[in-house]
């Protein structure tokens, strides 16, 4: 078992007062038998009320009404969890999933049509000339090498790019440039995996890198698959590595679009220029008194 304290803080200042419209927020890790939320605090000015709420994907989600004008947004976050999650190629895969190709059982497949369904149509044949190298009709290959080996093409073989601008890549414009960040390789690998039928889905939160200087994390996102007999498994399309206790999943949503921690906007002067300032920090929780 890991304690983490995650600190995530933004800010956005204005020339001159806007008014706010609802925001919504998804910054809340998602609890369940791997993470357990310990402490929490939210901190949000200007005056404002905050309605939480369950999704259509049951993450936590804030929707924050504000009140009164202002010329600065800040969120303030301050979180302790316990991550259990320990080992993560600790799993079993159902016997007739362990070789890829593989059928689904009938009371599954409904369920599973919109994580096996395309976000980006458009680009299938781009993804499909990049995913003949892995796997051609009429073989047979074990399920979980097959999503080790596209999984470790792109982090051995593109290029990672941090990014400031909203949204993602389309997967044919990460195969043309690369490169990306690491929201645009998991829509890459979410793609590839939906292009074979394997049901994907897109998945945002924060990563603990102890082994860095500061032993600091950050924003991260990554990719889940779902593996008769083994559920949700998750895939860093970063790092190359199956998702462990140093992540800490916030959001799961069907397209890669639909899980920015922050959303929302204002109403007032167009031309008002804005700027914005964004802090996290996660790290090792040691208690006070311990």
């Amino acid at each position: 078992m890991k304690r983490i304290r995650i600190q995530h803080s933004t800010t956005y200042t204005y020339e001159s007062a806007v008014t706010l419209l609802p925001h919504k927020l998804m910054i809340r890790p998602r609890s369940g038998y791997d993470i357990q939320l310990e402490k929490s605090s939210l901190t949000i000015t200007p005056a404002n009320t905050i309605k939480w709420q369950r999704d259509i994907n049951g993450n936590s989600v804030a929707i924050v009404t504000f009140l009164e004008p202002a010329t600065e947004l800040a969120i303030i976050s301050d979180l302790v969890i316990s991550h259990y999650e320990a080992g993560p190629l600790d799993f079993v895969v159902d016997d007739k999933a362990v070789m890829f190709p593989f059928y689904f059982d009938p009371s599954e497949r409904v369920d599973l049509v919109p994580f096996q369904t395309l976000s980006f149509p458009s680009d299938s044949g781009k993804v499909r000339d990049w995913l003949q190298q892995f796997w051609q009709p009429g073989q047979s290959i074990e399920t979980y090498v097959l999503l080790n080996y596209i999984n470790q093409e792109i982090v051995k073989n593109f290029a990672y790019r941090m990014r400031e601008e909203p949204g993602v890549q389309r997967p044919a414009e990460t195969l043309a440039l690369r490169a990306g960040s690491c929201r645009d390789f998991a829509t890459l690998f979410i793609e590839a995996c939906r292009y074979f039928g394997l049901p994907a889905r897109f998945v945002s939160g924060y990563l603990h890198c102890p082994e860095t200087v500061d032993g600091h994390g950050s924003t991260h996102a990554w990719s889940e698959v779902y593996i008769p007999g083994a559920g949700w498994k998750g895939f860093d399309n970063t790092s190359g590595i199956v998702v462990g206790e140093d992540h800490i999943a916030v959001a799961v949503t069907r397209h890669p679009e639909d899980a920015p921690p922050v959303s929302g906007s204002y109403a007032g002067d167009v031309s008002v220029p804005s700027t914005m300032k964004l802090s996290v920090i996660v790290e090792a929780y040691i208690p006070p008194d311990a």
